[in-house]
């Protein structure tokens, strides 16, 4: 094939992935609109559940739990009316040190085959800004019971053709003290602040 057809051809195959690409980009808007009311699950592959926690002045350790899922239903009428719930498998603790994961998930720590899930249901809702907001509820973890609060930033909500659903997307950071849940070995040396960091995209059909 002459060359000039070739750079032709490579040029119209460019022109039509960029209008495939713009096809499935979904238009991504972070307004109060872009919140749709209704029922939502958690698109369990693009969420994560990371912690951080102070080891010894030397760093923040951090560790992830792998497996948790999470529903949402929102009232657009009344978003104080939210609910959120969030189940996390606790024997899906993911560190680099598969030894050090056993030993965090057993008697002194997680003891996660005694309390296998850690459980989160929202009790209210504030909106503090166009797109923030703070998620009260009580978090129950090692057996015990202990209101926390999320501080939430809505990044938006758009229809995706990919996944043929409305999908909207979340980022969201919480404190609570290991200590308050029983979890208080070696505090002082180790954090007794644990920080949550959480990133979660829900669907609605």
């Amino acid at each position: 094939m002459p060359s000039h057809l070739l750079k032709s051809a490579f040029a119209a195959l460019a022109l039509s992935l960029a209008g495939c690409a713009a096809l499935l980009t979904p238009d991504v808007e972070a307004t109060p609109e872009a919140l749709r009311p209704g029922a939502y699950e958690l698109d369990t592959a693009h969420a994560a559940l990371v912690f951080k926690i102070g080891h010894m002045g030397f760093s923040d350790f951090v560790g992830r739990f792998d497996d948790f899922d999470a529903s949402l239903d929102f009232d657009a009428e009344n978003p104080e009316s939210t609910r959120l719930e969030a189940i996390v498998d606790m024997t899906s603790l993911n560190l680099p040190d598969k030894d050090f994961a056993a030993t965090l998930m057993g008697p002194g720590w997680f003891d996660a085959e005694a309390y296998p899930q850690a459980i989160f249901r929202s009790t209210g809702i504030e909106v503090t800004g166009e797109a923030t907001g703070r998620v009260t509820g009580d978090l129950t973890l090692h057996g015990q019971t202990h209101p926390v609060s999320l501080e939430v930033t809505f990044n938006g909500g758009a229809n995706d053709t990919l996944r043929g659903a409305y999908v909207t997307g979340f980022s969201a950071t919480a404190t609570i003290n290991r200590s308050d849940f029983g979890i208080s070995k070696f505090v002082g040396p180790v954090s007794d602040e644990v920080e949550l960091i959480i990133e979660v995209e829900f669907m609605r059909e």
